[in-house]
């Protein structure tokens, strides 16, 4: 089993919840960081020393920290630490069930596991810590079924143009003529609502407003 642990993640009782299934698993050494840059830091220390951490179970999403920082997400942390160890195991533990992050997270970061806060969370947090152990991939149950249901989804240019003229003010009817205008198709009203609907379904987004802030964020526009 992991001999060395770092728990990443600003609520306290989250984390003594994390360090009851850490203790329980018989793991000796565990230690603690709320914000990103400090656990990057904690790493990076731990592995110029020569002994470096085992496992790293993190949040996504951390309150703000009245000190500047470099690193503000999960994302952004575990980017950083597979660039300095490569072979650190990871574990997403978020309340997070966005598709389209979750598959970021998996098929790009390279995650080793992705565990929903839910109320089977801690549950779930044992047997990924076990899997992974094992050099086996987890996923909550719920999200694997969730993301199976969405496989077939694939953002096209045609998306990322709709989402470049939506980001830019522009109304469904006002897209069907940019789109008209640049010879695009499909470019009916109706096409457009119908794009845009499956678009906010995929990415879990209330409005379009929503949509805008959320594809910004992976970068798409």
């Amino acid at each position: 089993m992991f001999k060395k642990v770092l728990i990443a993640e600003d609520a306290d009782f989250m984390s003594s919840g994390i360090k009851s299934i850490l203790e329980k698993l018989n793991i000796p050494t565990i230690e603690y960081a709320k914000y990103c840059d400090e656990a990057f830091l904690k790493i990076k220390k731990a592995w110029l020393d020569n002994n470096p951490f085992d496992l790293l179970i993190s949040d996504l999403s951390f309150v703000d920290n009245p000190n500047p920082q470099r690193l503000y997400t999960g994302e952004d942390l575990i980017s950083e630490v597979k660039k300095l160890q490569p072979e650190l195991k990871t574990i997403i533990f978020s309340v997070e069930d966005k598709p389209y992050r979750i598959k970021h997270l998996c098929n790009e970061l390279l995650v080793d596991a992705y565990v929903w806060k839910s109320v089977h969370g801690a549950r779930e947090l044992e047997s990924a810590i076990q899997y992974v152990f094992n050099n086996t991939f987890f996923i909550s149950p719920s999200l694997s079924q969730y993301l199976k249901q969405k496989e077939a989804f694939e953002i096209t240019d045609y998306d990322v143009l709709l989402l470049e003229l939506l980001a830019s003010g522009f109304e469904q009817k006002e897209i069907s003529i940019a789109l008209k205008n640049k010879k695009v198709k499909p470019c009916s009203i109706s096409s457009v609502e119908k794009r845009l609907k499956l678009l906010r379904e995929n990415f879990n987004a209330n409005n379009p407003t929503q949509l805008i802030a959320i594809t910004k964020d992976f970068g798409l526009i």
